[in-house]
């Protein structure tokens, strides 16, 4: 009776170790997956850039060094993407690519601040085209980067939890993942209101 009950512990941990181990797997990969959808995304508002560049050259003949601005941060912001896509497990390289699209932003903001002053620039129906693709597609990023994120938050909790800590940390690689910030220089003005 009593090596008839050891055997069924035995059973049941073995058991419970494959279910956490694939469930580790599981949300590892959905994770890895929800990343991908953000860099499709990203991937097409890198796209989108030397667009829009190119028709605001045609305009802001005195703003050669904001344009020159938005070219680097984009060009930055692509390699970062490229690592992170490469291995969306590397903290490291997701960190990176949060800080390069965080520049891209605010050089991208300031594009957009300056084009303001350039009323032809404006009413051009290309570079409206090109802002209206760049704004769903900023959209699109956000919702992106909010799976992803979700997806990291589970797979980091199941991770951390006991006992899936003692099996991520002895039958695989599951490092901790980490989350895409991206700060919107936009998010960080006051709001003026007027009555």
């Amino acid at each position: 009776m009593g090596t008839w009950l050891f055997f069924g512990v035995l059973i049941a941990i073995g058991v419970g170790l494959v279910v956490i181990y694939n469930r580790l797997v599981s949300l590892k990969n959905r994770f890895k997956n929800a990343f991908a959808q953000i860099d499709v995304q990203l991937q097409r508002r890198h796209d989108l850039i030397p667009n829009l560049v190119e028709t605001a050259k045609a305009y802001m003949d005195h703003e050669r060094e904001t344009l020159s601005r938005v070219t680097e941060a984009r060009n930055q912001a692509e390699g970062a993407r490229r690592d992170a896509a490469a291995d969306p497990e590397d903290g490291a390289a997701i960190g990176r690519l949060g800080r390069a699209e965080s520049l891209l932003s605010g050089s991208l903001s300031r594009l957009l601040a300056v084009s303001e002053s350039y009323p032809d620039l404006k009413a051009n129906q290309t570079m409206a085209d090109l802002m209206e693709e760049l704004s769903s597609t900023e959209n699109r990023i956000g919702f992106a980067r909010q799976a992803f994120n979700d997806a990291v938050m589970h797979y980091n909790t199941y991770r951390e939890q006991f006992p899936n800590n003692l099996v991520s940390g002895l039958f695989g690689p599951f490092r901790a993942a980490e989350l895409l910030e991206i700060d919107d220089p936009r998010a960080r003005q006051a709001v003026n209101v007027t009555f």
